[in-house]
């Protein structure tokens, strides 16, 4: 019963009960992290864990979706880079009911389109992400679409933790705003306060 309130409850409007989600699903953490770039982190964020719950995933694109077409935006496709755009991609793209689909990187490591997905010149894309950071991904995204003649209206996201820092050259709609301090390891506060480290995530870690 709960659940099924939950469910109708737009819980991404609410930047509170959005964050108790998020902590509920181990996908917003605090304490003390190696990351994949080697730095470390007060805070680990895997929306991965937020987005398997579809009933919690419907609500907050829904909440993406009504940001998108309050601006007055209407894109005509929505671009979610993979891996982590994949689900909010596909679940923007139903709440705005266009097709979603999505970059990943070729044998180069170079973002691209494949799987017969296709950007006609002149369509206009929303690009979806879980978490935008250094805005670096998204803005290697934009250029992929741009080179197709593509018209790149904005980027939506979970979660902004970019800062304002992000160097995007269109807007940034998010759900919810999270501060996070980084460090290099040898530098640390965390690390020499004795609190020992933990190494989320998928990725390898790159040599530090």
């Amino acid at each position: 019963m709960t659940e099924a309130t939950e469910t109708q409850t737009p819980i991404a409007l609410d930047a509170e009960l959005l964050t108790e989600q998020l902590q509920r699903e181990d996908a917003l953490l605090r304490g003390h992290f190696r990351l994949s770039s080697g730095l470390h982190s007060d805070t680990y964020v895997q929306c991965a864990r937020f987005l398997r719950r579809p009933e919690l995933a419907a609500p907050a694109a829904a909440a993406l979706a009504g940001q998108i077409q309050a601006a007055g935006l209407q894109p005509d496709v929505v671009v979610g880079p993979a891996m982590g755009g994949v689900v909010i991609g596909y679940e923007l793209a139903r709440q705005l009911g266009v097709p979603g689909i999505f970059t990943e990187r070729d044998a180069d490591g170079q973002m691209t389109l494949r799987r017969g997905f296709t950007i006609e010149p002149g369509e206009r894309v929303v690009i979806a992400e879980d978490v935008v950071t250094t805005g670096k991904s998204t803005l290697e995204v934009a250029k992929v679409l741009r080179e197709m003649g593509a018209e790149v209206l904005a980027v939506a996201s979970l979660i902004d933790r970019t800062g304002g820092k992000g160097g995007l050259d269109f807007p940034h709609f998010a759900l919810l705003q999270v501060q996070a301090a980084t460090f290099a390891p040898e530098s640390c506060p965390l690390c020499a306060a004795g609190v020992p480290v933990v190494k989320p995530g998928s990725r390898p870690e790159k040599a530090f």
